[in-house]
């Protein structure tokens, strides 16, 4: 990638790298990628619709890999319990990503999706248990949910553990630590799933040089976030104001395409 074509870039899309590095700063710092967000950010831009999918998930494995890393050496990962989870949904995340659909119906969705995102953000932090009850866990049901949540990624372009963390929580599935833990994990496994069945749609548009410049900004944010955003702002501030974002974001997006 030569000068010419990373100043093009950055005059024509800067506020999007800007959007990009925040949203990395303050997710990384609880443990999510930000495919909700990205996705929100590209969905109101001139991007073209076929490359929001492939942007927002690569996007996601560039951060939370950092973090699958920063909790495996905490040894926070139950493979007994983890495994189950992450059966089902790696294929159906695959599946979801090759699946080619319309614009209206990819935009019908997203919006759908984000909204239901941003309701989830928003309430998560009133559900969070700190308790363990294994009478309540049921690998089948967990790994059944599980999968509808990775189908669901792979086809809108995001990683579900927005979907996913909430879901153990009110599950009592372990202690939030290792429910953040496995939820990045989760993220990570269904972003690689989703790219790698989009790859093979034949309506697969990927921008290279815009996509790798924007993995660049996230990994700067993510790196920067895992040291200062937790002094500035708290998770559940983090949270709230996400989640005003993304509903403004996908209500303006349904009644676009609805309407």
């Amino acid at each position: 990638m030569d000068i010419e074509i990373i100043t093009n870039l950055l005059t024509i899309y800067w506020h999007i790298f800007l959007l990009f590095f925040v949203i990395a700063i303050l997710y990384s710092s609880v443990g999510f990628g930000g495919g909700s967000s990205y996705l929100a950010i590209l969905a109101i831009t001139g991007i073209a619709f076929t490359q929001i999918r492939s942007i927002s998930l690569l996007c996601n494995i560039a951060v939370v890999s950092l973090n699958v890393i920063h909790f495996q050496k905490q040894r926070l990962y139950d493979w007994k319990k983890v495994i189950p989870i992450i059966f089902f949904s790696i294929p159906l995340a695959f599946i979801g990503g090759f699946i080619e659909v319309n614009k209206n119906i990819f935009f019908t969705l997203l919006g759908f999706t984000l909204l239901l995102a941003s309701l989830v953000m928003w309430f998560n932090n009133k559900i969070v248990s700190k308790r363990v009850n294994t009478s309540h866990i049921n690998l089948l049901k967990n790994s059944s949910y599980a999968g509808i949540i990775g189908f669901i990624s792979g086809m809108v372009g995001i990683g579900g553990g927005i979907f996913l963390a909430p879901l153990l929580h009110l599950r009592q599935w372990d202690t939030p630590k290792r429910i953040a833990a496995t939820a990045s994990l989760f993220i990570l496994l269904n972003s690689i799933s989703g790219i790698l069945g989009y790859s093979l749609n034949s309506g697969v548009s990927i921008d290279w040089n815009l996509t790798l410049m924007l993995i660049i900004v996230v990994l700067v944010g993510s790196f920067l976030g895992n040291r200062i955003s937790k002094q500035l702002l708290t998770p559940i501030q983090i949270k709230k104001g996400t989640a005003i974002l993304i509903a403004f974001v996908s209500i303006r997006i349904l009644i676009k395409y609805l309407l």
